[in-house]
């Protein structure tokens, strides 16, 4: 027997109803964790077991392993979380995620509550409509959870009495085969809808009404369970190094949970059918639900002690570019405070030099041989660089290597002023870039950035902080004269108002580069001896 037009249709509604009831609700809690969200994923990151616990509980409240593992990706890209410890979160959130399945099977089945679900309906659009700040939150989070629910008793109805859904024969649980194809089939559901949430509380409710047989729901929910890993993949593409690694590791942790399901299966179902047989016939959901929890939580356990030859493991499958020093750092400095320090100078340095090839083709207009590498890759290196300085701060011991830690820690402050420099609105840049009155300063500032870069790359900081100290002494000479010039021109009537306004921004704007690049260059010059004195047997 197959389902009739209407029911397919009745269906496809019930599903709707169920994707925006979830997005609806995730967005409402998200809004209402605000930066909790952040604080609690970044706070509870300190061993790889708080980490998992945390992502499993974030996601279990937030009923989107998505917005965790999405969350997570974007804070290691924004390098407040390192690559390592975003392990945990990951693997914690494949198990915060079955605690959807466990809502609809104990809530939406079992007590078949989608008729109650309408009040609760009027109250949250009623708390969305008319409230406001956090009332306005819940009430959309009440919405979303009553939609969910209907969504699902939606689903129920429009397969009940409708016999098979997937011919036995032709997809049948207890083979190998069938098996494998109906793994795929549910790997492509989570593909399409973006969500193994509502693949999972569609298989549940295609079960409680005949639909399913048990096994073909066992078997479709490893398929579902690995088809979450797309949205991480593609929320991590573009981005930096250790995002690019997270969104793998979320990638290979459900393949090692798949596998291990797949592998388990017929020996699950051995014991259901042998041990439980009376659970197959009054619950397959609770079954399928617990299947799904228990392989989660076997891969959590297996894999959560071996993080770090799993990060290894990660970081041979993603290598970065070979030649640059921040794609090196580990996630934990090393225990020889010189040797960690002087990896930071390193990394440092060569974000600096990333960030002169930025301001000197911007001043000269000039494309360049090569490719730049990304001003938001560059900010993500910056915030890395931090975490990593913070954890050398935490553990540094007396003497010369904290004088050393503060003129780095200097240097980065500036650097990060720097980037900022370089992120300007492109009005103001484009006025450095072409206003006629500015250009003897851009020039100057171009032929030192010229000088400065062989310089930077070799490492021969004593050679260039003259040229730096005279230029921004130059500028910093050359600010009342402009000024005063400009003004005159505004109020003789020979430049408009808005244009001296930009022609003060910019000439500003040329000071401030040139008192970072002067910072960065004293700061890093005063780092650069005493280190190498030190990594000298």
């Amino acid at each position: 027997m197959h389902p009739d037009g209407s029911a397919i249709l009745a269906a496809a509604g019930g599903l709707g109803f169920f994707l925006l009831g979830l997005s609806l609700m995730t967005e409402g809690l998200r809004n209402l964790a605000g930066p909790s969200l952040r604080r609690g994923l970044l706070h509870f990151t300190r061993t790889p077991w708080s980490g998992a616990l945390s992502g499993a509980i974030t996601t279990a409240l937030l009923q989107s392993s998505t917005a965790t593992t999405v969350a997570t990706v974007g804070f290691v890209s924004a390098g407040v979380l390192s690559f390592q410890a975003s392990l945990g979160i990951i693997f914690g959130a494949n198990v915060g995620s079955t605690g959807l399945g466990w809502l609809v099977a104990l809530l939406g089945i079992k007590l078949n509550v989608g008729n109650l679900m309408l009040p609760l309906l009027l109250v949250g659009a009623s708390l969305r409509l008319l409230g406001r700040g956090r009332k306005a939150q819940v009430g959309l989070a009440l919405a979303g959870f009553a939609l969910l629910f209907a969504g699902i008793h939606t689903l129920q109805q429009a397969m009940a009495g409708q016999g098979m859904l997937l011919n036995p024969s032709r997809f049948d649980g207890a083979t190998p085969l069938g098996r494998l194809q109906l793994l795929l089939l549910g790997l492509l559901t989570t593909v399409i809808t973006h969500s193994s949430g509502a693949g999972v509380a569609t298989t549940l409710a295609a079960l409680a009404a005949g639909g399913l047989t048990l096994y073909q729901a066992l078997a479709l929910v490893i398929g579902m369970d690995l088809g979450s890993t797309l949205t991480a993949l593609v929320a991590a593409l573009g981005a930096n190094l250790s995002a690019r690694r997270t969104a793998v590791a979320h990638l290979v942790f459900n393949l090692f949970t798949a596998t291990l399901a797949f592998a388990l299966l017929p020996a699950y179902e051995h014991g259901l059918r042998h041990g439980l047989p009376g659970l197959v016939q009054a619950d397959p959901e609770f079954a399928v639900t617990a299947f799904h929890t228990g392989f989660n939580l076997a891969g959590l356990v297996l894999l959560l002690p071996f993080t770090g030859p799993f990060a290894t493991l990660i970081r041979r499958l993603v290598r970065g570019n070979g030649d640059r020093s921040i794609d090196a750092l580990a996630d934990v400095p090393p225990a020889d405070p010189a040797v960690a320090l002087e990896q930071a100078e390193q990394a440092l340095l060569q974000t600096f030099v990333a960030l002169l090839e930025h301001l000197r083709r911007g001043l000269s207009g000039q494309v360049g041989a090569g490719p730049l590498v990304p001003l938001h890759v560059l900010q993500a290196d910056l915030d890395r660089l931090e975490v990593f300085l913070d954890q050398i701060h935490l553990g540094r011991p007396a003497g010369e290597p904290s004088r050393t830690l503060l003129h780095l820690l200097h240097g980065l402050d500036h650097l990060q002023r720097l980037h900022e420099r370089c992120e300007e609105e492109p009005e103001r840049q484009r006025t450095v870039a072409t206003c006629p009155a500015l250009a003897r300063e851009r020039q100057a500032l171009t032929a030192t950035l010229e000088h400065l870069l062989p310089l930077s790359q070799s490492h021969q900081w004593p050679q260039a902080q003259p040229l730096a100290d005279r230029v921004a002494a130059q500028l910093e000479q050359r600010i009342s004269p402009f000024r005063h010039e400009t003004l005159s021109l505004v109020a003789r009537g020979e430049l408009e108002v808005e244009d001296g306004t930009q022609r003060l921004e910019a000439m500003r704007w040329l000071q401030r580069v040139s008192q970072h690049l002067q910072r960065i260059h004293h700061h890093l010059g005063q780092v650069s001896l005493p280190l190498h004195r030190q990594a000298r047997p």
